[in-house]
């Protein structure tokens, strides 16, 4: 089954089941970017993986938000040296995301700022632009998210971590998130 129709397929049986309505958009939003920092969209770092186009789509919607006042939150994943996590112990190269390392600083591509928060986390979840996975774990506040923004190291846990729209929250197009965060200046 080809990924369309496998979408397609998705699409009936949750409207079949009454889930994936449009979540209502509010008058105050904020923006959540999910550990798009150098240590994971930096393919020359251990666990780096290539993001070039979700990290220039993040930076396009980073100029918007900052332009507009929206208030922006980054998250980092970190480790402190001596750590035995279960993360760790499930991912043992991550360990080198350590605190005070420009692994876990906001990609240099998207100017980050000292007074937008960063966040520490010890796990892959946060409280949504970022790594689709992480991102489907941070959201407890119904959020929509652009799949233009958004990436993950394969393309399987990627498409798995985009089923936000059935449950959680709405997947949209970074245009329609862009008029959005004008709107809501």
């Amino acid at each position: 089954m080809g990924a369309a129709t496998e979408h397609a397929d998705v699409a009936e049986r949750c409207r079949r089941a009454g889930i994936g309505e449009p979540v209502l958009r509010g008058t105050g939003p904020a923006v959540l970017f999910v550990d798009f920092t150098s240590g994971v969209v930096d393919p020359a770092s251990r666990i780096g993986v290539d993001l070039d186009g979700e990290v220039a789509a993040t930076a396009r919607l980073l100029r918007v938000v900052r332009a507009t006042g929206v208030p922006i939150l980054f998250t980092t994943i970190l480790s402190e040296g001596g750590e035995t996590t279960a993360w760790l112990r499930k991912a043992p190269g991550s360990g080198g995301l350590r605190r005070g390392t420009t692994l876990v600083e906001p990609d240099s591509r998207l100017d980050g700022s000292a007074d937008e928060p960063l966040p520490e986390k010890r796990a892959a979840r946060a409280v949504a632009s970022g790594r689709a996975w992480c991102t489907r774990r941070s959201t407890a506040t119904r959020p929509w998210w652009s799949p233009t923004a958004l990436g993950d190291r394969a393309a399987e846990p990627h498409r798995a971590g985009l089923d936000i729209q059935a449950e959680y929250g709405d997947v949209v197009e970074l245009g329609d998130a862009l008029t959005y965060l004008h709107g809501a200046a």
